[in-house]
């Protein structure tokens, strides 16, 4: 799994990189941060700034799309781009990423995975299926 960072200066423009790209299947996950305060020499002056940060997941085969997308979307003339692989990821989480990581049928009768990169306390389990029930 690949993590990747940029930043942009509005909360507008990170929640539509962050909604565009996991709709488009280029990430797994986005979260946004912010505003956070980025501290940076620009045209040889110092120069601070509110901006929000995205940490995008991914997998292997969804970086090379995720960069070229995100920087060809993005809204700063030279966008910061990062990225690390993770060293280690939970056993459930990395199901959970390869499970969603390509569309499924709209027709699926398989309930889809909870999302485990949004924050909840307790995680529900899917509703039994007639099928499944003991006579």
């Amino acid at each position: 799994m690949w993590i990747a960072w940029t930043t942009v200066a509005t909360r507008a423009d990170a929640e539509r990189l962050a909604a565009d790209t996991v709709a488009r299947g280029l990430a797994l996950c986005v979260q946004l941060d912010g505003p956070v305060v980025s501290h940076y020499r620009w045209a040889g002056r110092l120069e601070r700034a509110e901006e929000f940060r995205l940490c995008f997941k991914c997998l292997p085969d969804q970086l090379d799309r995720l960069e070229k997308h995100v920087l060809a979307n993005h809204p700063y003339d030279t966008p910061e781009w990062l990225v690390a692989r993770a060293e280690h990821v939970g056993e459930k989480y990395l199901s959970w990423a390869i499970a969603n990581s390509t569309f499924l049928p709209f027709h699926t009768s398989q309930p889809p995975l909870s999302p485990p990169c949004l924050s909840t306390k307790a995680s529900k389990a899917p509703p039994a299926s007639s099928s499944n029930a003991m006579s």
